[in-house]
């Protein structure tokens, strides 16, 4: 089931990724509103009806700004929504409103980092292979070497054999990159260093906030999965980080040069 639901996810977002505009736009979305919700039922704040309605109101609303090109709009609405949400919370405030803003962070990430006319597709596919390598590398490096864990108390399964096999799995992508003719070797390398171990940090602080909250799954929503948070931990991370790259070193409008040429 693992298998079989991976086999028809990855190939959606591959889709609409490269279709990119409304459709990645969507897609986004209903990730970021389905993260929100779960994230609420791991905190235990799920039955705050109105909690839940404001949030997924607010996010859906800012996707469609996004995808109108209208970020300020975005942001009017995204800050008006966590009002909402600190506002109408009667239990867990603060957990609440991280939710949103977790939520909503990965949202202008993935979209932001797609918007860019240039480099975007690039960037979006370069962040989303680094997250799966990182993944994938260090499941199969965990599971075929053991050895010490790598933080016992918040993730008693990961080891750091697995998060070695993952970093150096992300390098590998970064490799092919290059030899694509994409980007120069140092900085890619060290690019995808980077939001690898993010990602497998962004990994441990699910698992950290599962652990808290006495819950295995957030969901069950993919089968052989769970839910959207403990397959999009790590790549939520990795894409909010990379958006900051991107902005930093070339702007909103620029963010997949910002990653990709050096």
């Amino acid at each position: 089931m693992r298998v079989l639901a991976a086999a028809v996810l990855v190939p959606l977002a591959l889709v609409c990724a490269y279709v990119g505009g409304w459709l990645w736009t969507a897609l986004v979305a209903l990730a970021v509103i389905g993260l929100n919700v779960e994230w609420l039922m791991l905190v235990g704040a799920v039955h705050q009806m109105r909690v839940v309605v404001s949030g997924v109101v607010a996010l859906a609303l800012s996707g469609l700004c996004l995808a109108l090109g209208r970020l300020d709009a975005a942001l009017i609405i995204s800050a008006l929504g966590l009002i909402g949400v600190a506002l109408l919370s009667r239990q867990r405030r603060g957990w609440t409103t991280g939710g949103f803003l977790y939520a909503t962070a990965a949202q202008f990430a993935a979209v932001l980092v797609r918007a860019d006319p240039d480099m975007g597709f690039v960037a979006l596919i370069f962040v989303l292979l680094v997250a799966w390598a990182t993944d994938i590398g260090g499941y199969f490096a965990g599971r075929g070497i053991g050895g010490p864990k790598l933080w016992p108390r918040v993730s008693p399964n990961k080891t750091w054999a697995g998060a070695i096999g993952g970093f150096v799995a992300s390098l590998v992508i970064a490799v092919g990159f290059v030899a694509s003719g994409v980007g120069r070797t140092l900085p890619l390398l060290a690019l995808a260093g980077v939001l690898s171990v993010a990602g497998q940090l962004g990994d441990l602080f699910e698992s950290a906030i599962k652990r808290r909250f006495g819950v295995k799954d957030s969901s069950h929503l993919i089968p052989g999965h769970g839910g959207l948070m403990d397959r999009l931990d790590g790549l939520v991370a990795a894409i909010v980080l990379a958006m900051i790259f991107g902005i930093l070193r070339h702007g909103v409008d620029g963010i997949g040069r910002g990653l990709m040429i050096w």
